[in-house]
């Protein structure tokens, strides 16, 4: 299906994918408590009316 080169580069990838979302992530995370506070609420409301038209 996959030659071991491919599931090697796919692996490495994958990890240093995932290491640079982390160092971004820490690099923006007061910009990201400045602009979005209280969007949880947003979110909430949203979901709250997501559930209720399709599963009532």
């Amino acid at each position: 299906m996959f030659s071991t080169g491919q599931l090697i580069f796919a692996v490495l990838f994958l990890i240093s994918f995932v290491i640079v979302m982390i160092f971004s992530y820490r690099k923006d995370v007061t910009t990201h408590q400045k602009f979005y506070k209280g969007s949880y609420k947003g979110f909430n409301r949203f979901f709250t009316f997501y559930i209720s038209t399709f599963y009532n």
